[in-house]
């Protein structure tokens, strides 16, 4: 058995707390992290773990040695990078997370292409509303919709998405239409909100002409799902606030409308977040520009031609918003 292998899957389940969760993780079986494990507690003459029906607790030596562990698998990852990167043949797995509806619009669309330009590289993709920890989840890059909170992770701006306020013409016709944040908290229109655990955001900020405000909207549905909430506001059932991108082709064939649009949403950022050390991985390098533009290019393209609210509203009447950075753990926020 690879004694890398077996540092492997001890940093995993570490990371993970679960041997079953591991094991996934590592498409293998949880029997052989078990064994994985058992191997390395013998060769190392310690116990690293201390079991329970529960759950796993490391213990002192398994702490210990979890910090070398890292050291021995980043060095063996920055020197196949370097080697990769000397025969410009980068091979290996990449591992990527990203918000529903970013990977099934943005970002699954381009993966054959990427897999055809660069054979080589399997890439695994990560879907989820969630808050996601990079470190426990063990990606190399993340799509994030959202603000930033520290300086852990290595940010790159893709695009400002703008966002929308809409509904069905069916919700429209039994409630009225809505013509400012205003207007759905007093006549408490029935708003769809995504929401997690963990989740901070519970108002919908809004422009106006005196600058950004925050409505505390409510309604009787909500998901941790961004694509239940298109479902739902599609069968009438409420005002959703989505980027474009996610809504646009409902947008032109008129089955969402926008609302509320002398108070439109703020953009949200889309960015490229990576661990400063998966910088070094050609692998990731090239994923980060080959999907980048293509994002882009992709944006502009489903926005072009839309009748958008907002542009009404000069920048300069919209105070500038805090530089804020990335962080380890941090939620998609839609």
């Amino acid at each position: 058995m690879s004694y890398v292998n077996m540092i492997r899957m001890f940093v995993r389940v570490y990371e993970l707390g679960s041997m079953s969760a591991a094991a996934r993780d590592q498409r293998t079986s949880p029997a052989v992290a078990s064994g994985r494990i058992s191997e390395l507690e013998k060769h190392l003459g310690v116990r690293l773990f201390n079991r329970t029906t529960r759950k796993l607790q490391p213990t002192e030596n398994g702490r210990i040695f979890y910090d070398g562990a890292q050291g021995i698998l980043q060095a063996i990852e920055e020197a196949e990078a370097a080697v990769a990167d000397a025969t410009q043949n980068p091979r290996g797995v990449l591992y990527v997370g990203a918000p529903l509806g970013v990977g099934r619009r943005l970002l699954g669309p381009f993966v054959p292409a990427f897999k055809a330009e660069y054979p080589l590289i399997d890439l695994r993709l990560r879907l989820s509303d969630r808050i996601i920890d990079v470190t426990a989840e063990g990606l190399d890059a993340v799509l994030h919709l959202g603000r930033l909170e520290d300086s852990a992770l290595k940010m790159r701006v893709i695009a400002e998405c703008p966002r929308i306020l809409c509904a069905s013409p069916a919700y429209i016709a039994r409630r009225g239409l809505p013509a400012d944040g205003a207007a759905l908290v007093r006549d408490r229109h029935d708003c769809l909100n995504l929401r997690y655990p963990g989740a901070k955001e519970f108002r919908w900020t809004l422009r106006t002409p005196q600058g950004e405000q925050s409505y505390e909207i409510s309604g009787p549905f909500e998901s941790d799902d961004g694509d239940v909430l298109t479902d739902w506001a599609l069968a009438g059932h409420g005002v959703v606030m989505k980027p474009v991108f996610e809504v646009g082709a409902y947008l032109r064939t008129g089955a969402l409308v926008p609302v509320a649009r002398a108070t439109p949403p703020l953009p949200v950022t889309l960015s490229l977040l990576t661990p400063h050390r998966r910088l070094r991985d050609p692998k990731v390098r090239l994923f980060a520009d080959f999907i980048v533009g293509r994002i882009r290019a992709d944006m502009a393209a489903q926005v072009q031609g839309l009748d958008l609210p907002g542009t009404d509203i000069p920048d300069s009447d919209i105070p500038d918003r805090p530089a804020l950075e990335a962080s380890g753990r941090h939620a998609h926020k839609r």
